[in-house]
Protein backbone atom coordinates (compact mmCIF):
# COMPACT_ATOMS: atom_id res chain seq x y z
CA UNK A 1 0.00 0.00 0.00
CA UNK A 2 1.78 3.76 -0.52
CA UNK A 3 2.31 5.80 2.20
CA UNK A 4 -0.75 8.62 0.71
CA UNK A 5 -3.80 5.77 1.16
CA UNK A 6 -1.61 4.23 4.28
CA UNK A 7 -1.63 6.63 6.54
CA UNK A 8 -4.19 7.45 9.45
CA UNK A 9 -6.34 10.58 9.72
CA UNK A 10 -7.80 11.91 13.13
CA UNK A 11 -10.64 14.27 13.03
CA UNK A 12 -11.36 15.48 15.97
CA UNK A 13 -15.54 16.08 17.55
CA UNK A 14 -17.05 15.76 14.61
CA UNK A 15 -19.86 14.91 16.45
CA UNK A 16 -19.69 17.80 18.39
CA UNK A 17 -19.61 20.35 15.34
CA UNK A 18 -15.81 19.99 14.75
CA UNK A 19 -16.64 19.53 11.02
CA UNK A 20 -17.07 22.97 11.06
CA UNK A 21 -13.37 23.59 10.89
CA UNK A 22 -12.62 21.48 7.89
CA UNK A 23 -11.70 23.07 4.55
CA UNK A 24 -15.31 22.18 2.17
CA UNK A 25 -15.10 22.58 -1.91
CA UNK A 26 -18.01 22.57 -3.77
CA UNK A 27 -19.40 18.64 -5.07
CA UNK A 28 -23.05 18.56 -6.46
CA UNK A 29 -25.04 22.08 -6.72
CA UNK A 30 -25.99 22.82 -2.83
CA UNK A 31 -23.82 20.23 -1.50
CA UNK A 32 -20.47 20.54 -0.63
CA UNK A 33 -17.56 17.96 0.52
CA UNK A 34 -14.52 17.76 2.71
CA UNK A 35 -12.49 14.70 1.40
CA UNK A 36 -11.07 12.57 4.36
CA UNK A 37 -10.16 9.37 2.39
CA UNK A 38 -9.84 8.88 -1.41
CA UNK A 39 -10.12 5.58 -3.04
CA UNK A 40 -11.85 2.34 -2.21
CA UNK A 41 -13.52 3.17 0.33
CA UNK A 42 -13.93 6.68 0.26
CA UNK A 43 -14.80 8.69 3.64
CA UNK A 44 -16.07 12.75 3.50
CA UNK A 45 -18.16 14.92 4.92
CA UNK A 46 -20.87 16.30 3.09
CA UNK A 47 -22.57 19.40 4.32
CA UNK A 48 -26.55 19.88 2.50
CA UNK A 49 -27.56 23.09 1.97
CA UNK A 50 -31.24 24.27 2.88
CA UNK A 51 -33.28 22.05 0.35
CA UNK A 52 -30.39 20.67 -1.47
CA UNK A 53 -30.84 17.03 -2.84
CA UNK A 54 -28.42 14.51 -4.74
CA UNK A 55 -30.48 12.61 -7.37
CA UNK A 56 -31.97 9.38 -7.91
CA UNK A 57 -28.60 6.81 -7.23
CA UNK A 58 -27.34 3.06 -7.15
CA UNK A 59 -24.93 1.77 -4.66
CA UNK A 60 -22.73 -0.41 -6.30
CA UNK A 61 -21.55 -1.43 -2.87
CA UNK A 62 -21.90 -0.80 0.87
CA UNK A 63 -22.88 3.38 2.20
CA UNK A 64 -22.66 3.87 5.84
CA UNK A 65 -24.16 7.54 6.75
CA UNK A 66 -23.88 9.01 10.03
CA UNK A 67 -25.72 12.13 10.55
CA UNK A 68 -23.73 14.93 12.27
CA UNK A 69 -26.03 17.95 12.19
CA UNK A 70 -29.66 18.98 10.88
CA UNK A 71 -31.79 15.88 9.35
CA UNK A 72 -31.02 13.90 5.74
CA UNK A 73 -34.40 12.58 4.42
CA UNK A 74 -34.70 10.10 1.33
CA UNK A 75 -37.78 8.12 0.58
CA UNK A 76 -37.61 5.76 3.56
CA UNK A 77 -37.48 8.30 6.20
CA UNK A 78 -36.21 11.29 7.92
CA UNK A 79 -32.88 10.80 9.83
CA UNK A 80 -31.68 13.54 12.71
CA UNK A 81 -28.44 14.05 14.26
CA UNK A 82 -27.38 10.61 15.60
CA UNK A 83 -28.90 8.18 13.10
CA UNK A 84 -26.87 5.82 11.68
CA UNK A 85 -27.77 4.60 7.79
CA UNK A 86 -26.77 1.62 5.92
CA UNK A 87 -27.21 1.57 2.56
CA UNK A 88 -26.27 -2.11 1.11
CA UNK A 89 -25.15 -2.25 -2.60
CA UNK A 90 -27.99 -2.64 -4.54
CA UNK A 91 -30.19 0.10 -2.71
CA UNK A 92 -31.83 2.83 -4.90
CA UNK A 93 -32.83 6.35 -3.83
CA UNK A 94 -32.64 9.72 -3.52
CA UNK A 95 -31.21 12.27 -0.69
CA UNK A 96 -32.50 15.60 -0.06
CA UNK A 97 -32.19 18.08 2.95
CA UNK A 98 -35.02 20.44 3.99
CA UNK A 99 -33.39 22.27 6.43
CA UNK A 100 -30.00 21.48 5.93
CA UNK A 101 -27.38 18.55 7.22
CA UNK A 102 -23.91 17.61 8.08
CA UNK A 103 -23.32 14.08 6.87
CA UNK A 104 -20.03 11.57 7.48
CA UNK A 105 -20.47 9.30 4.89
CA UNK A 106 -18.22 6.13 3.62
CA UNK A 107 -18.66 4.68 0.12
CA UNK A 108 -17.38 1.28 -0.54
CA UNK A 109 -17.64 2.37 -4.01
CA UNK A 110 -18.61 5.08 -6.36
CA UNK A 111 -22.47 5.41 -7.05
CA UNK A 112 -24.09 5.10 -10.03
CA UNK A 113 -26.57 7.92 -10.90
CA UNK A 114 -29.82 6.69 -12.49
CA UNK A 115 -31.28 10.37 -13.07
CA UNK A 116 -29.30 13.89 -13.78
CA UNK A 117 -29.78 16.65 -11.16
CA UNK A 118 -28.01 19.25 -9.98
Amino acid sequence: MDKATDRSRHTPGLVGGGWRALDFSPFREGVEICELRQGEPAVAVLRYAPGAMVPRHLHTGLETIMVLDGVQSDEHGDYPAGSLILNPEGTIHSVRSHEGCVVLIQWERPVQFLEQGS
